[in-house]
């Protein structure tokens, strides 16, 4: 039986189409008889209350803090209701690990916790005891913090990140298209697919001459991926347009993959950021469910 992922973290918010994540979110518990740990974190009037020293009078910033407030209470609320009604209907039981109350046991579980404070503190820090984290797709015109989030996860919570595509699938895990670069984030990246790739129909291994640093070659990964019982395939893909990640999306595709793996900024994320890179394609692009590791 597969056993390693016990524990999802879930980070939602009230803005935006949640459809596709948490139909991820409840196919991953299902499949692997996980908890699932959905938080939502509340505004924090620290943020608003650095906006003081920009002209704004004391009164002003009060009455922002006070809406923040307000807004992430309202967010939270719709959370909530879309939260338990999602579980009603899926007949999932509510439990808190840091309550007192026996574990769930062998099958699926769910709680939702509303957080204050610095949403990069708050959800990081309870990455690190996930065994990964699915946040949704991280749309062009999505709130600058869920950008800053997603990254803080992917850099400091040491666990896997699985991205969720802009619309529902319909399956993820059944085909898996694995980039590798020879790296040690795509070596960890590998090493977090195991899971999917224990089950999964087929499994590919994506280079490409471009994107290949010094490490380990394909026929490498085929062998350690034989010793843990998968069988897998190599293909050699080419940039397009000189764009590494067109060409790794384009590969996936061709491939007809359902899910994505692989490591995430093997260069700097300021260098991604100036000059584009193959990480910041692939969130802007990916039309499939992605997991990275950093």
């Amino acid at each position: 039986m597969l056993n390693n992922i016990k524990n999802i973290l879930l980070p939602l918010n009230g803005s935006g189409d949640l459809e596709s994540v948490m139909g991820i979110a409840l196919e991953f518990a299902k499949r692997f008889e996980a908890h699932l740990s959905a938080v939502v974190v509340g505004s924090d009037p620290s943020e608003v209350a650095t906006l003081a020293g920009e002209g704004l009078s004391a009164g002003m910033v009060s009455e922002m803090i006070d809406a923040a407030a307000n807004e992430a209470q309202r967010r939270a609320i719709e959370v909530r209701a879309y939260f338990d009604t999602l579980m009603r209907q899926n007949a999932i039981e509510r439990y808190s690990p840091s309550s007192a109350s026996s574990p769930p046991g062998e099958h699926v579980s769910a709680s939702l916790d509303v957080l204050d404070g610095s949403e990069h503190d708050a959800i990081t820090w309870r990455a690190r005891l996930a065994d990964m984290t699915l946040v949704p797709f991280l749309a062009t015109d999505a709130d600058p913090r869920a950008s800053e989030t997603l990254h803080a996860i992917l850099f400091d919570s040491g666990r896997p990140l699985v991205i969720a595509p802009p619309k529902p699938p319909k399956s993820v895990g059944k085909r898996i298209a694995i980039a590798w670069n020879g790296t040690p984030e795509s070596s960890l990246a590998l090493r977090c697919t195991l899971p999917w790739a224990k089950t999964a129909e087929a499994v590919q291994i994506l280079t490409s001459p471009t994107y290949q640093r010094r490490g380990p070659e394909a026929e490498d990964v085929l062998a350690y991926l034989r010793l843990h019982g998968i069988s897998a395939t190599a293909r050699t893909f080419e940039p397009i347009d000189r764009s590494v990640g067109s060409g790794l999306l384009t590969a996936a595709q061709e491939f007809e993959a359902d899910m994505l793996s692989m490591g995430a900024y093997s260069h700097s994320r300021l260098r991604q950021m100036i000059l584009g890179g193959v990480t910041r394609h692939i969130l802007e692009n990916a039309n499939l469910t992605v997991l990275m590791s950093r």
